[in-house]
């Protein structure tokens, strides 16, 4: 078989085991399988470039980085809707209806309101051509190689009959299960959380390289059907033919007939709602014929044929039983709410079940830190109010301090101790949290660093992970990162360990096999290539993260002269201040973290950068900062930030009050410009930043 004949088999197989598993939720080969077919595509096409489909399954996986995105005027205007909390407007509206029509007999469409980024998708021929976000409803940005990512959206429609051109929208979303896990890794990072998976959505989305867009797991539900001509009668003819098409429409729509039948519909999914896998915030309702539709027009903001309504945040009460305290990877000590359902006050802890919370039960519920207990003066067996933020994560919002005369509470006290070591807790002056200070020795913390130590942003030890962490650092094999590499086959083959999850109570068995050993060795081998910057955030220094990591891997060149450099050589690194200086000074002074570094370097780790030295062009920016951010026409930001270097400038990460020069591109962050115009600092483009070197 030739290869373009080997890419065309390929190409059909893998759609249809995609089609099977997104559609009729059949895997009918394993997911080892599939990878190595779409491996095998993937080098083809490599090879041979030329016989590449235009919708080949690769797209799925990304790879495609794109410097700007191009604003796209929608075909259909993207109007937003109307929203409502209230029944008695629902009524209002259906009166509105009534009379728009003329007395006139007339159905609804029922759906799901998800919470995530309107997108439409164009298709000519069947085959997606453009995805499009909203924008400002009559224009968006086009992020097509990242649609393409989402599995459960067809790439190339195989129907008869189908129009040469038309438009599907849908609402792009985070499953809640993705977005944990990518929180959870912000999280080892040190870096930003997401609040909720809309805004998790909404940036990933927007990535400039489409392969990360893939790894997050985006996914879509399909609600609307556009095109020139009248191709379906009726909203409810659009969505079965729709889904007959392969595309993913929400299994949860309703045709109902009358508004108490609406009604009715949005007390039913009030619960039903919380147990799928995907944030939702309402219950979209809209006139089923398009006819009708067509009839009752438009305002100038929204349809008059549609209405959202929109469930407001539940709000419970509970019993604050005890707060207990974990401890982070950097050593912060944060205070959690251990709850349970006022009809279970009486009963032991360990028997309750927790206040049921849109769709779930929660025991527990984060208080952030000792200036928030303070704040909201908490004390134990206090009757709190708690709901759900972005319908996923719990939180206390206040107290009923009435409760109190029915009942004896105790005031919380924040520990002055490590709660896993009995280290007394420090606090930095300007700093909210508490942290324990021996993270040579804190479990947690040492369980923490290693998990940091192998994640893919720093060391990409990809074949370990947090369970397999845990049953090496049970079994004493792993107490630091250096003893990943004196780990060998002997030390690791036939190793397992049941590890308990605290959340659902459940035991996961974690076992050794050949095949895993042979992968952790592998990347732990791997390992050793690995850049020095990232060596360097590896280590998990307390306020260095991945961009400080670069600055000083950049300006010091080795570890061995970050490890000599002085406090005030430290601060004299752009934008090193002394919190952090302090910080690198107090890691290295620490026996147990010279010892560390002396090993991984004896292991092999890269301990020098092998960056090319900064090429000098000329002084015109000498003494000259700059802050980059968005997308540029000619240039990456690593190659806009080694320009102004050659030329004596300083790129610095954050705008203040001393800056020069923002250099903004398409799509930068409205916070920065803001914050820019606010503080007087010169905002210049890409242009007018070659003027000033003479380009």
């Amino acid at each position: 078989m030739n290869p373009e004949q080997r890419i065309q088999e390929l190409s059909e197989k893998l759609h249809y085991y995609n089609d099977r598993y997104y559609q009729d939720s059949v895997s009918e080969i394993s997911d080892y399988e599939f990878d190595q077919l779409l491996k095998e595509l993937q080098a083809l096409e490599s090879e041979y470039p030329q016989f590449r489909q235009d919708d080949s399954p690769t797209q799925r996986v990304g790879g495609t980085v794109t410097k700007s995105f191009n604003a796209v005027y929608h075909r259909y205007p993207m109007l937003s809707l109307d929203n409502t909390y209230n029944e008695d407007e629902l009524r209002s509206f259906d009166d509105r209806v009534r009379r728009g029509l003329d007395g006139e007999a007339y159905e609804y469409i029922c759906e799901l309101k998800f919470d995530g980024i309107s997108l439409s998708f164009t298709y000519e021929n069947g085959v997606l051509v453009r995805g499009v976000t909203r924008g400002d409803g009559t224009r968006g940005d086009e992020i097509t190689n990242n649609v393409k990512t989402i599995r459960s959206l067809p790439l190339r429609v195989k129907a008869d009959g189908i129009p040469p051109v038309f438009e599907i929208r849908g609402e792009g979303f985070m499953p809640i299960s993705s977005f944990q896990k990518l929180n959870e890794e912000m999280e080892t990072l040190g870096e930003n959380q997401y609040a909720n998976p809309r805004n998790a959505a909404s940036g990933s989305f927007k990535l400039q390289d489409s392969a990360e867009a893939a790894r997050r797991g985006l996914d879509s539900y399909i609600y609307s059907f556009l095109s020139d001509n009248a191709f379906f009668k009726s909203h409810e003819e659009s969505l079965l033919a729709l889904k007959s098409w392969g595309f993913n429409v929400s299994p949860g729509w309703k045709k109902v007939s009358t508004i108490d039948e609406v009604i009715a519909y949005i007390h039913e999914w009030e619960e039903k709602r919380a147990h799928l896998p995907l944030a939702t915030d309402g219950i979209v309702i809209k006139i089923n014929s398009f006819e009708q539709q067509r009839e009752l027009g438009f305002t100038a903001k929204s349809p008059r044929w549609a209405i959202s309504y929109k469930y407001k945040a539940e709000n419970k009460p509970a019993v604050l039983r005890m707060v207990t305290y974990q401890v982070g990877r950097t050593g912060a000590v944060t205070p959690v709410a251990n709850l349970c359902d006022l009809s279970e006050r009486a009963l032991p802890y360990n028997q309750v079940k927790g206040v049921h919370l849109s769709g779930t039960r929660v025991k527990r519920a984060t208080l952030h830190n000792a200036n928030e207990l303070e704040r909201l003066g908490v004390r134990l067996n206090d009757t709190v109010f708690v709901e759900k933020s972005g319908e996923i994560i719990p939180k206390i919002t206040g107290v009923d301090v009435s409760q109190r005369e029915n009942y004896e509470t105790e005031p919380v006290i924040f520990p002055t101790h490590c709660p896993e070591c009995g280290h007394e807790l420090q606090r930095n002056e300007g700093e909210v949290a508490f942290f324990c200070p021996n993270d040579s020795h804190c479990p947690p913390q040492l369980k923490g660093r290693i998990e940091h130590f192998i994640h893919r942003k720093a060391m990409n030890i990809e074949s370990l992970g947090e369970g397999k962490i845990e049953l090496l650092f049970d079994l004493d094999l792993v107490r630091t990162p250096a003893d990943l590499y004196d780990l060998n086959h002997d030390k690791l083959l036939g190793l397992e360990k049941n590890l308990l999850n605290e959340e659902t109570g459940k035991l996961k068995k974690i076992s050794f096999r050949e095949k895993t050993v042979e992968n952790i060795l592998k990347g732990i081998e791997v390992s050793r290539t690995v850049p020095f910057k990232n060596v360097l955030f590896a280590l998990g220094i307390r306020f260095v993260g991945q961009t400080v990591a670069e600055k000083l891997a950049a300006y010091f060149k080795s570890m061995r002269a970050l490890r000599a450099a002085t406090y005030e050589q430290l601060t004299a690194v752009p934008e090193i201040g002394g919190r952090i200086a302090l910080s690198i000074e107090s890691f290295f002074s620490v026996p147990e973290n010279q010892m560390l570094v002396e090993r991984l370097e004896r292991a092999g780790l890269q301990m020098e950068s092998d960056e090319k030295p900064v090429e000098i062009e000329s002084d015109l920016l000498d003494g000259k900062t700059f802050v980059i951010s968005g997308v540029f026409e000619n240039f990456e930001r690593d190659e806009l930030k080694e320009k102004i270097e050659a030329n004596g400038g300083k790129v610095l990460s954050g705008v203040s009050g001393k800056l020069n020069y923002l250099l903004a591109g398409a799509n930068m962050g409205p916070s920065k410009l803001e914050k820019a115009r606010k503080l007087g600092v010169t905002i210049i483009s890409e242009e007018e930043f070659l003027a000033m070197i003479g380009n």
